[in-house]
Formats: structure tokens, sequence, C-alpha cells
């Protein structure tokens, strides 16, 4: 079935970017309605739908937009995304007062505990599922992303990275996503960056609210957090973690098979907007459909 939050619940944190004291409140949501951005800072703004064809950047982060309206813009939804979905909520209204939701550690952590202080809701409509029916890919040089039908129920991700900073090197990673093996094994996993990347990324406006308490900071073969690492492979953990986020904008759960070598914002959309163009890739399903009654 498909579930909202029990309560609204609200917190303040710096964003990423923007260095801004941000205040996010989680409020439940009707059926139907899916996820919704709404901007309460700017006048007249109207809600955003979480949805692949709402991204309007991708650059550094997963950034949704109203078509003609610029300023009403919502960045840095990733980690947010992931934890809704490895939490089971379908329906939610997302109300922040500045332009990107807050970093907090850098990973789901914060979300997931939010979502399970208010609770979750049941509501009385099947859950739809957005079922791969045809292989789908996408290639730029040597990194890949591709959706295939899954044998089994749910959705399996296996993700795999290659950085020449000897601290990150080559990892992969594989999960079956529930929502235990969401929390377990993704959700703490926090985004990173390069030490010598940081300088022009402030001198672009950029990572204004960084520091080594939302990120991981690599130098070559030294991790500069005093407490290191999470997991030896958080660095491939925190990107699936992204991945998970970014397939969220496809509306609904996936029954698939993810694959992908050193993926980012951009090709995870890229694929969702490949999916979503071949009407026969893909067909929505109804929870109960899978299941009827003996």
């Amino acid at each position: 079935m498909q579930h909202t939050i029990c309560n609204t619940v609200s917190e303040i944190d710096i964003g990423l970017h923007t260095g801004q004291r941000i205040r996010i409140c989680l409020q439940p949501a009707d059926i139907g309605c899916g996820v919704l951005f709404q901007r309460t800072d700017l006048s007249n703004a109207s809600p955003i739908p979480a949805l692949y064809n709402h991204v309007i950047d991708t650059k550094l982060s997963t950034v949704l937009g109203e078509k003609g309206r610029l300023e009403n813009r919502i960045s840095t939804i990733e980690h947010l995304m992931a934890a809704l979905y490895g939490c089971g909520i379908d329906n939610i209204l997302i109300l922040i007062d500045g332009p990107e939701i807050p970093i907090f550690d850098g990973s789901s952590s914060f979300f997931v505990s939010l979502l399970e202080h208010t609770g979750r809701k049941q509501q009385n409509a099947p859950r739809k599922i957005i079922k791969v029916l045809e292989p789908v890919c996408i290639k730029q040089g040597d990194f890949f992303v591709k959706l295939l039908p899954n044998p089994h129920s749910g959705l399996s991700l296996s993700l795999s990275i290659n950085f020449a900073a000897r601290a990150v090197g080559q990892q992969t990673y594989h999960i079956d996503l529930t929502s235990d093996t969401f929390k377990k094994e993704l959700s703490f996993n926090r985004t990173f960056t390069f030490l010598e990347d940081i300088e022009t990324l402030r001198q672009m406006g950029l990572a204004q609210g960084g520091s080594l308490e939302n990120a991981i900071v690599i130098d070559d073969n030294r991790i500069l957090n005093s407490h290191g690492l999470r997991t030896p492979d958080e660095f491939v953990r925190h990107k699936m973690l992204d991945v998970l986020g970014d397939l969220y904008l496809a509306g609904s759960p996936l029954e698939a098979c993810f694959y992908g070598h050193c993926s980012g914002h951009t090709l995870n959309n890229q694929l969702l907007q490949k999916l979503f163009s071949c009407s026969t890739a893909w067909q929505k399903i109804c929870t109960t459909d899978k299941h009827p009654p003996s």
C-alpha cells in the first residue's frame, strides 16, 4: 500500500553549497501526490514534483526547478530522495526556506531519523511500481548506467567506481534493496570531495557550507577526517546512495536491476529519460496486480 508520514517534522541545518541556514519541514500528503517540494521563501512559488523531467541541473547535485521561473529551484535533493525510497514513503510535501536541501552529515542518516521519528502511515490505495521490461543503457566513454528487467521483485543495484586518488581507487558494491538493507548498508555513507578541488569550488560560489562535519575530504592517499571512514568502501556506497535518490525521480519504486560504472547525476537522469521515452521498455503496475488474492 501507499504510505505517507504520520506527523509534520522539521529541522534546520546549513546548505552544502550556499552555506545558508535552511529549515526543512516534512508534511504528510494525500494518496497519489508523490513527493512534492515547495519553496516557502519565494512568493507564489509553485510546488515542484520530484520527477526526472523536472530536473534542470545535474552538475554537482540533482536540482529540481520550475519551468519558466529560474529562481524556483531546489538543489542537493538526492540524499533525501534516497531516504524516502529506502524508508518506503510514497506521498510527502517537503517545505524549505532556501534553495537547497540541508546537508546534515552528508549522508541520508539524519533524514532516516526524521522519518522514523514521525512514523510511517499506511494509506488506502495500492502502491504503483515501475517494472522495467527491456534493457535501457546510457554510455559516456567508459562510464555507463543501465537498467535491466529483474526476474525477482524489487530493485537490485550493482555499481563500480575508479578514482585516481589512492584512498579511493577501484571499488564495487552490490545490494538487493529492502528497507532493512538500505538502513544498515547505504543510509549512513557520506558525500566526499578532493582537497585539490575545494578552492576551485569556493571560487565558483559553491561548497560554502562544506566542512569535515558533512563531507569526507581526500588528499590522494589520506582521509582528512579525524575519525576516518565509516566503512572501507564508503565511497562506492555513497555513490550508490546518490543513484538510489536519482532513480526515485521515476515517481515510483522500480522493479529492475541497475548496473553502473562511474555514474553521476547526469547519467542517472539521462537513464530515466531514455527509459520513459520508450513505451515498450516499462510498465506501471499496482502491487495488487503482483499479488492477486488467492
